[in-house]
C-alpha cells in the first residue's frame, strides 16, 4: 500500500509499471532500483530465471525483452515498462516442451540445469530469428552464457537440431518441476 509520501511498505518511492510477461499483462508497483531479475522472481514468482553472478557475466538470468535476449540483472524493472518479457516459463505450451527444450533434453544439452534457462532464452531468440546460423554463429550467440558442466558441444547440437526443425515424437505432459530450467 502506498502512503501519502509515495512509499510502499517503508522501502522508498515506487513506480507503477505495466508489462506483458509470457503473454499475460501485469501491473505492479516497483522501486526504481529493482532489477528485472528480482522483479520476476520475487514479485511475480517466476523463479525459472536464475540469479547467477549479479555482474552480467554468466547469463543465467537471460530473458527476452521485446524478443531480444537480455541479462535481467542489468535491466531495471522500470525499464521494462510497456514492454514484452518472455521467461523460460513461457517456452512450454500446455504442458508440451518447446522444440528447443525437447532438443536440449534429447541432445543432453543440460546437466545441472543452472545455466539452462539463460541458454534456452538466448537460443530461442536465435532459433526464432530469420536467418539460419551455422555452428560458429550459434557459439557466438551463446558466448555470453556460461556453463560449467557440459562443455557446450551438446548445447550447440541441441540448437542445431532445433534449427533443422527437429520435432521429437509426441511428448507426454510433464510436471513443471521436471522441466529444464525449473
Amino acid at each position: 500500500m502506498t502512503g501519502d509520501d509515495g512509499v510502499v511498505g517503508g522501502h522508498g518511492p515506487t513506480r507503477r509499471i505495466q508489462v506483458t510477461v509470457n503473454g499475460t499483462p501485469r501491473d505492479a508497483e516497483v522501486e526504481p532500483r529493482t532489477l528485472l531479475v528480482y522483479f520476476l522472481r520475487e514479485q511475480l514468482g517466476l523463479t525459472g530465471t536464475h540469479i547467477g553472478c549479479d555482474t552480467s557475466n554468466c547469463g543465467a538470468c537471460t530473458v527476452q525483452l521485446d524478443g531480444r535476449p537480455v541479462k535481467s540483472c542489468t535491466v531495471f524493472a522500470v525499464q521494462a515498462d510497456g514492454r514484452r518479457i518472455r521467461t523460460v516459463e513461457g517456452l512450454e505450451q500446455e504442458g508440451v516442451l518447446s522444440p528447443l527444450q525437447a532438443a536440449f533434453a534429447e541432445a543432453h544439452g543440460l546437466q545441472c540445469g543452472f545455466c539452462t534457462p539463460g541458454m534456452l532464452m538466448t537460443a530461442t531468440a536465435l532459433v526464432e530469428g530469420e536467418r539460419a546460423p551455422g555452428t560458429d554463429a550459434i557459439r557466438e550467440a551463446l558466448r555470453g552464457n556460461l556453463c560449467r558442466c557440459t562443455g557446450y558441444a551438446n548445447i550447440v547440437q541441441a540448437v542445431e537440431a532445433a534449427l533443422r526443425g527437429h520435432r521429437p515424437a509426441s511428448e507426454p505432459k510433464q510436471s513443471p518441476a521436471s522441466l529444464p530450467g525449473r
